[in-house]
């Protein structure tokens, strides 16, 4: 399993990022992925998951309203677009999955076996 992580960047409050995570050796037809992010300091937190299963989707609070997850299954993508952006939201984005789980919530939750490099965003005041 491959996850290949793009979009991130620096872009000022208020503004939007999308990010995308291309997967291959898995087919994005059973198993949750979803976006995890790590600021400095900051634990670890599962920001949004899907379902490839059921397409159910899960947020975490401090996104919610703001950030949008979505799946393209014929490009076997992730995205995740981010409008309103805060400088709270700086960090690392890690795309990842896990065979075992098609619960978005459980995914976001828990430990995904399966990371994608990161890929910085930056929110600037």
């Amino acid at each position: 399993v491959q996850l290949q992580a793009s979009g991130g960047g620096l872009v000022q409050a208020g503004g939007s990022l999308t990010l995308s995570c291309a997967a291959s050796g898995l087919t994005l037809n059973r198993p949750a992925i979803g976006w995890f992010r790590q600021a400095p300091g900051k634990e670890r937190e599962g920001v949004s998951c899907i379902s490839s299963l059921n397409e159910i989707v899960h947020y975490a609070d401090s996104v919610k309203g703001r950030f949008t997850i979505s799946i393209d299954k014929a490009k076997n993508t992730v995205y995740l677009q981010m409008n309103d952006l805060r400088p709270e939201d700086t960090a690392v984005y890690y795309c990842a999955t896990d065979l075992g789980h098609s619960s978005s919530y459980y995914l976001c939750h828990g430990s995904p076996a399966n990371w994608g490099q990161g890929t910085q965003v930056t929110v600037s005041s």
